[in-house]
C-alpha cells in the first residue's frame, strides 16, 4: 500500500479498500471490491443472503484475511494491524452472541472488562447505556428471556460500550418488529450525530434508504455505489405503473418482452421496469395485446428496489 493511500485514507475515509477479494476454494465471496466510507456517516450494504455483505464485513474487521487486495480501516493496515483496530471498533453480529445465562448488567460488566474500562468508568458507562437503550427495568432480567427487540438493544449497548469509533452492524434488525427497527435507527443517527462512523448490512429497501451511501452487492460483487437518492434519480431505466384488472396475466406477457426488465405486482398495479433506450415506454406497454384500452398506465418515481432489480439482474425472479 501506498504512502498516497495512506495519507488520503486518513483525511477523509474510515474505511478504504481496493480490490478486496476473498475466496473459498473455487467460490469468490467478495470479489475486488473498492470501498470508501466517509467518517461519520451511515454506509450500507444491500443485498440478498450468500451476496457477500457478512464476508466482506469479516474482512473489514480483520476477522478473515482476505485473499488479495488492499485494504485500511481507521488508520490500521489489515491484516496486519487487526489486534490494533479491535479496540477501535465495535461488532455486532446477526445472531445474538451475548451470553443467555447472565443478566443484562451482567454481560455489559463482562464486556465493559474486556475493554478495560475501570470500575469507575464501567459504573457511569453501564448507567448510561441502559438508560439510552431503555434497558434501566430489565438489567437484573436474564439476556435469554428477552424479547428480540430487547436483545437487539443490549447488543447495540455491548457494541458501542467502548465507544468506538467505527461500528459494523450485520443485519442487526432482521429478527425484530418494525416499531424496533424504527426505534434501533434513530439510535443510530444519534451515534451518527456523536461522530461514530456505521456499516451496516440489511436486506430491507426502507433500512438502505436511510444510509448517507450505499452499495448493492451481488454473488460478492458491488454493483452500485452512491447515494440511495442518487442511485434512484440515476436509475437506466424507467417505471411504467399500470392499474388493470387480471394483473398476474399481463405481468406474465410483459416480462417476455426483450425492452421490459422486471414486472413486480404492488398490490392492485404492476410495476415496470422498462430499458432506459425505449423512448415511449407507455406507447410501448399499450401495444400489447395483454393490455386493454381502458387500462390505466403512468409513468412513476422509481424505488430503490428498481434500482436493486436493474442492477441486480433479479427482475425475471419478481
Amino acid at each position: 500500500m501506498s504512502a498516497a493511500y495512506i495519507t488520503n485514507y486518513s483525511n477523509d475515509f474510515a474505511i478504504n479498500a481496493e480490490k478486496l477479494t476473498r475466496n473459498f476454494g473455487q467460490l469468490s465471496a467478495v470479489s475486488e471490491l473498492d470501498l470508501q466510507v466517509e467518517k461519520q456517516t451511515i454506509y450500507g450494504f444491500l443485498g440478498p443472503n450468500g451476496s457477500g455483505k457478512t464476508t466482506a464485513i469479516r474482512l473489514l474487521t480483520g476477522l478473515l484475511k482476505a485473499t488479495s487486495g488492499e485494504v485500511n480501516v481507521l488508520g490500521c493496515q489489515l491484516p496486519r494491524e487487526s489486534n490494533k483496530l479491535r479496540l477501535k471498533i465495535g461488532y455486532m453480529t446477526q445472531k445474538f452472541s451475548l451470553y443467555d445465562d447472565l443478566t443484562v448488567k451482567e454481560n455489559l460488566q463482562f464486556i465493559a472488562k474486556i475493554y478495560g474500562l475501570t470500575p469507575n468508568e464501567q459504573k457511569a458507562r453501564l448507567s448510561e447505556l441502559l438508560t439510552i437503550h431503555q434497558l434501566t427495568k430489565q438489567a437484573k432480567q436474564l439476556a435469554g428471556s428477552m424479547s428480540g427487540g430487547q436483545k437487539q438493544r443490549l447488543a447495540l449497548a455491548a457494541a458501542v460500550i467502548h465507544k468506538p469509533k467505527l461500528l459494523f452492524l450485520d443485519e442487526p434488525t432482521s429478527a425484530v418488529d418494525p416499531q424496533n427497527r424504527r426505534e434501533f435507527w434513530e439510535q443510530l443517527f444519534d451515534l451518527c450525530d456523536q461522530g461514530t462512523t456505521i456499516l451496516v448490512s440489511t436486506h430491507y429497501m426502507d433500512e438502505a434508504e436511510r444510509c448517507h451511501k450505499l452499495a448493492i452487492l451481488e454473488n460478492g460483487i458491488k454493483r452500485a455505489d452512491d447515494s440511495p437518492q442518487a442511485l434512484m434519480s440515476n436509475l437506466a431505466a424507467q417505471v411504467v405503473e399500470i392499474a388493470a384488472s387480471d394483473l398476474r396475466q399481463i405481468k406474465n406477457s410483459l416480462i417476455k418482452l426483450p425492452q421490459v426488465i422486471s414486472a413486480a405486482q404492488l398490490g392492485t398495479h404492476l410495476r415496470v421496469l422498462v430499458k432506459e433506450e425505449v423512448t415511449q415506454p407507455i406507447a410501448l406497454l399499450q401495444q400489447q395485446p395483454c393490455l386493454n384500452p381502458a387500462d390505466q398506465l403512468a409513468i412513476v418515481r422509481p424505488s430503490l428496489e428498481d434500482v436493486f432489480v436493474s442492477c441486480t439482474g433479479r427482475g425475471a425472479t419478481l
